[in-house]
């Protein structure tokens, strides 16, 4: 498919291919022989520079993807007859098919509010308030994801209202960073302003969506945590036996900090994107881009328009609003393509 013809550029970041620096960085593992289970000097390296990056002697585990990495990660700071607060369009409840329940035996989801997809912390003390004796599961983690999945950031100020609610309230905290990346190009802040700076004890990294084929990681910055954390990644089938094809394509993107540009590239391109939308009658941007995703609303027909012409995007869960996603190869020319159909779409659903 040509790159400006109507497809999938816009459905999601995970619909991007791999980008040169982690394809060469796996190419260049794909030589000769190498231990296995993670004794590789590649996945070493890319433990070593992870810490780097955040300044912390941090426990690094590599994984298949986000739904086990979330669910893994919870599993690891809770009990079954335990509870983990998120909001209610978090991944960890809208997208991991019950993930963190399942690994983590039972362990339930008390859901809370929050204007653009980022947690109240009133509404969190609210809901741990709420009951306290041993009949209902006993609050124990405040999860959180940044960015969000309404493209918002957790800012300086409010990582420091969560983290001072989480501890006064006997939370752990974990974040949710598929597009960690995306928010730490927007915020232009050092890695551990963003985490351990700001009370996060675990953090799942996320490397699909910011220029990966496949891959997340889970960074533990409390030792406690991280006990035994190996053996729930191996009963979960998620020790890779030829680890070096995980961790080779961190050591691209992080060597290199590709992982930055990639993101910054994302989002310029999503800001780009929504002033150009906004041109456009009867589309509607919401807020502004913190990230790499812009939304907004069409008219009915001119969404079913655009579909009809090929384009795919998601309508959001929950929110009644379409998403296009940018990624770290989306290009003007394609953006240019999409307002191109657009304007048609507008002219034949005037």
């Amino acid at each position: 498919m040509n790159a400006i013809e109507p497809g999938f550029q816009f459905a999601s970041d995970n619909t991007s291919g791999v980008c040169p620096e982690a394809w060469n960085a796996m190419l260049e593992a794909n030589s000769g022989y190498a231990a296995s289970y993670g004794d590789d000097p590649w996945t070493k390296r890319a433990r070593e520079l992870v810490r780097e990056i955040f300044e912390f002697d941090c426990h690094v585990y590599f994984i298949f993807n986000g739904t086990a990495a979330n669910s893994l990660a919870l599993a690891s700071m809770c009990q079954s007859y335990h509870s983990v607060l998120a909001h209610q369009l978090a991944h960890v409840e809208t997208d991991e098919c019950g993930g963190p329940e399942f690994f983590s035996n039972g362990t339930k989801l008390l859901l809370v509010e929050g204007e653009g997809g980022r947690v109240d912390p009133a509404a969190v003390e609210k809901v741990v308030r709420r009951r306290s004796d041993v009949h209902f599961p006993k609050p124990k983690v405040l999860s959180i994801t940044q960015a969000t999945e309404m493209g918002t950031v957790y800012r300086g100020e409010d990582l420091d209202r969560i983290y001072e609610t989480a501890r006064r309230l006997h939370l752990n905290l974990h974040m949710d960073g598929s597009r960690f990346a995306n928010a730490l190009a927007t915020l232009n802040v050092s890695p551990k302003e963003l985490t351990w700076k700001a009370g996060v004890d675990v953090l799942c990294l996320g490397g699909t969506k910011n220029g990966m084929a496949v891959g997340d990681c889970v960074v533990f910055f409390d030792d406690d945590l991280a006990y035994e954390f190996e053996y729930r990644c191996k009963q979960a089938g998620q020790l890779a036996s030829k680890m070096r094809y995980l961790s080779a394509p961190w050591v691209g993107l992080l060597e290199s900090g590709v992982w930055l540009k990639n993101a910054q590239h994302a989002n310029a391109m999503a800001r780009l994107f929504a002033e150009r939308l906004q041109a456009f009658p009867g589309v509607s941007v919401r807020n502004n881009v913190e990230s790499n995703a812009v939304f907004l609303q069409f008219p009915p027909a001119v969404a079913a328009a655009l579909r009809s012409a090929g384009w795919h995007f998601h309508d959001f869960i929950g929110v009644g609003e379409s998403r296009l996603m940018c990624s770290w190869n989306t290009t003007e020319q394609e953006i240019e393509a999409f307002l191109k159909s657009l304007a048609d779409a507008i002219k034949q659903n005037p």
